[in-house]
């Protein structure tokens, strides 16, 4: 008997953090919109900021790696400008 209420009191407890957390997690998506609002109002590019963003979260010698790839890539396919010799 003891086992099963201290089992609901735990699940009581858990739910009501997912709950706040999830609150929470509204609020900052909110705040996020507002700011991506705010930069498009100020003339920048919403979609290039998100990429920015994407960017700085990598690791730094991944995100070279994916670069050197596009670049080959892009090189490959036409689209990218000759080095300068």
């Amino acid at each position: 008997m003891q086992l099963q209420t201290l089992a609901k009191d735990q699940l009581r407890t858990i739910v009501a953090r997912i709950e706040r957390l999830e609150e929470e997690k509204a609020a900052l998506a909110t705040d996020l919109r507002e700011v991506y609002a705010e930069a498009k109002g100020n003339g920048f590019d919403v979609k290039a900021l998100r990429a920015v963003i994407r960017l700085r979260k990598q690791d730094e010698t991944k995100r070279r790696e994916e670069e050197a790839v596009l670049t080959t890539y892009l090189h490959a396919l036409g689209m990218a400008e000759a080095e300068a010799a």
